[in-house]
């Protein structure tokens, strides 16, 4: 490694004491890992362009709320709430994911992009099986072109026993 800062050093001496003019010169260097095939080196390069175009789609968005607290509610009961998303960026907005952190709540996204300036819905149903009472908070986590890359939304509820009457 040290033979190679002394080469480029050399390198950049000889070339800055020429009187030659090299504004119309383009110097390409690259420092490669001696152990890196040449294979490897595609798949990096194809992967660094691929994060490059991902980066140019990237938009924000904001939500409505980012919390919904149901209140009491009863075990086995349906409660439903919407979470409105807004883009807030220049690029379409795609919804790539939106998942629970439990079989008990269900999330739907837009299936379309969402173009700059409007705004879709996340609608989310909490069902509370029989036994999961007293307080109980989840949360919908949502993955997007943006950065940050993922939201995290939250439900709460307090559950009660289904009255039997």
């Amino acid at each position: 490694m040290k033979i190679l800062y002394f080469l480029l050093s050399v390198l950049f001496l000889m070339t800055s004491c020429t009187n030659e003019d090299t504004s119309k010169k383009e110097v390409v260097s690259s420092i490669v890992d001696e152990n890196q095939s040449e294979e490897d080196l595609k798949a990096q390069s194809e992967e660094e362009k691929i994060l490059e175009e991902a980066a140019q789609n990237l938009t924000t968005m904001s939500f409505d709320k980012l919390e919904h607290n149901f209140g009491k509610i009863e075990e086995e009961s349906e409660n439903q709430t919407v979470f409105y998303v807004t883009n807030t960026g220049k690029k379409p907005l795609v919804i790539e994911n939106v998942s629970a952190s439990c079989g008990c709540t269900t999330p739907t996204k837009p299936e379309q992009p969402i173009m700059p300036g409007k705004k879709d819905k996340i609608e989310v149903v909490f069902h509370p099986k029989p036994g999961q009472l007293k307080e109980q908070e989840k949360t919908v986590t949502v993955v997007a072109n943006t950065e940050p890359k993922m939201v995290v939304l939250k439900i709460k509820a307090f559950v009660e026993p289904r009255d039997k009457n």
